[in-house]
């Protein structure tokens, strides 16, 4: 089944987010090479998708995983959870209509 994974940052996360960045991403490349992935990516905290210093307010991935269980372990386990990035995550089950 698939589940939505919905993260909010603690404030002034970007320093954080750019250290654990590449941790985070392998992660979500292993889960998008094993063609669980639907969809992954940070929400800017202004209106541009190259946010700068402004930095994001959190993310949303969206991947299959066996049970809601599975799926909220790989999101505590996330690199951004560990480094303080997350202030907290959001785990719920996800029904793909469109597209």
């Amino acid at each position: 089944m698939l589940y939505a994974i919905i993260s909010e940052d603690v404030r002034d996360s970007l320093e954080r987010r750019m250290v654990a960045r590449p941790d985070h991403l392998a992660r979500i490349e292993k889960l998008r090479d094993e063609g669980r992935l639907v969809l992954a990516g940070p929400h800017p905290a202004i209106d541009t998708s190259t946010p700068g210093d402004a930095g994001f307010t959190g993310s949303l991935v969206v991947a299959e995983f066996d049970d809601l269980n599975a799926a909220q372990a790989w999101a505590e386990a996330d690199p951004y959870m560990i480094a303080g990035v997350y202030a907290g995550v959001v785990v719920k089950p996800f029904n793909k209509v469109l597209p």
